[in-house]
């Protein structure tokens, strides 16, 4: 079959490889309808995530029909139209049983990889490299979905392919952003990075009952969305002051929620960017914290911070002061798909939020790599690329 296959730094290439099997009674074949790009495989691409091999399949946004199921599977059958999280968990353990299925202890085939960096190794992740499982990812014409009964879902009649895909992970994760905020109906919730998960994040704000959203960002296409389908207030932060900009906004007291949906790859105006890109680049920090130390400085006194961008090891110059004296509440995690998907299809169905805009441009697999070029440096208006292998 074709799959894109990570082959170094800023390298992709379409190969032949064989076709998934089952390998484990729990198993399920999916033949991959849509795979989304995400802004977390961009830390794979430039080479920040250290456990990339060459050849490994990348890819973890997708929705597909299953053609193949084990012998275990007593829900699913062949024919079925799904979605699938992006998270590998086992639905039995004890996270799972909690609902922390990122957390789950069985769902990385290669925890011990994990366990060196994190200390506890968390839920498998399909094509994120060898420290979350080593599985094969979803640009690819098949894929392999273990634990398939706890991670795949049945897309109800009426939801289009093309607003399934992105209840695989930019939903849930958004979704989980604001639901981890604890929202309190009159608050004000400020996300920074208006991309896929940010724009998700808008919408899920309002869902949980903020009344005013302000989005954070500096392309103009990306604000302009936000504005229109997120019904956001908008800050380009090369053109303002965000921190005067929202303490004017919120009449001097600051949002009562603030999240992080860019991570460790944050850029901003001025010498703090250079300097955590050296910092990175000599491998003296892994990731740059840009964005986190804003929505510390930003963020009311007593409020909280919800953390959904991915980071992946050290910062430097981490304002602990101000968060500690402002009495700010951290939460932070890699999505709970298996918790969310359900409730976000409903959303979906019953015309809530309709997540397809996000698809701006929709292309063969053999387009991948010039997709996630495009998608890297943001030309063409491209908020996400989808592949149709």
């Amino acid at each position: 079959m074709k799959a894109l296959c990570w082959v170094g730094t800023n390298k992709l290439s379409v190969e032949r490889i064989p076709d998934p099997k089952i390998l484990n009674p729990h198993d399920a074949i999916v033949r991959v309808r849509l795979s989304s790009v995400c802004g977390s495989d961009l830390h794979l691409l430039d080479g920040y995530v250290p456990t990339m091999q060459e050849g490994d399949v990348i890819g973890h946004e997708f929705m597909g029909e299953v053609v193949e199921v084990g012998p275990a599977l007593k829900r699913m059958k062949r024919g079925d139209r799904v979605v699938v999280g992006s998270v590998i968990s086992c639905g039995g353990c004890w996270f799972c049983d909690h609902g922390h299925f990122s957390l789950c202890d069985n769902g990385n085939a290669h925890a011990a990889i994990a366990e060196k960096a994190l200390g506890y190794p968390g839920a498998g992740i399909f094509g994120y490299s060898q420290a979350f499982g080593g599985y094969s990812g979803s640009h690819a014409e098949y894929i392999r979905v273990p634990f398939a009964e706890t991670g795949s879902f049945i897309i109800p009649e009426g939801v289009p392919d093309e607003s399934a895909v992105f209840c695989s992970d930019a939903f849930p994760t958004g979704f989980m952003a604001a639901d981890m905020c604890g929202i309190e109906p009159g608050d004000i919730v400020a996300v920074w990075g208006a991309g896929g998960v940010g724009q998700m994040a808008m919408h899920s704000a309002y869902l949980l009952g903020a009344s005013r959203v302000i989005a954070i960002d500096r392309f103009p296409e990306r604000l302009a969305m936000a504005r229109k389908y997120a019904r956001a207030e908008v800050l380009n932060y090369e053109e303002v002051d965000v921190l005067e900009a929202l303490k004017e906004m919120t009449g001097g007291r600051g949002p009562d929620r603030c999240i992080d949906a860019v991570g460790m790859e944050a850029h901003t105006p001025g010498m703090e960017h250079y300097y955590d890109l050296v910092k990175q680049q000599l491998k003296i920090e892994t990731d740059r914290p840009a964005v986190l130390r804003q929505a510390i400085m930003a963020c009311r006194k007593g409020g909280t911070l919800s953390i959904v961008g991915v980071y992946g090891g050290f910062i430097d110059k981490f304002p602990m002061g101000a968060a500690m004296n402002k009495g700010l509440t951290f939460r932070m995690g890699q999505m709970h798909a298996q918790k969310y998907i359900p409730r976000l299809l409903e959303y979906v169905q019953g015309g809530s939020v309709d997540p397809s805009y996000l698809l701006t441009h929709r292309w063969p697999l053999e387009r991948g790599p010039e997709g996630y070029d495009m998608f890297k440096h943001k030309t063409n208006d491209c908020m996400r690329v989808v592949f149709e292998p």
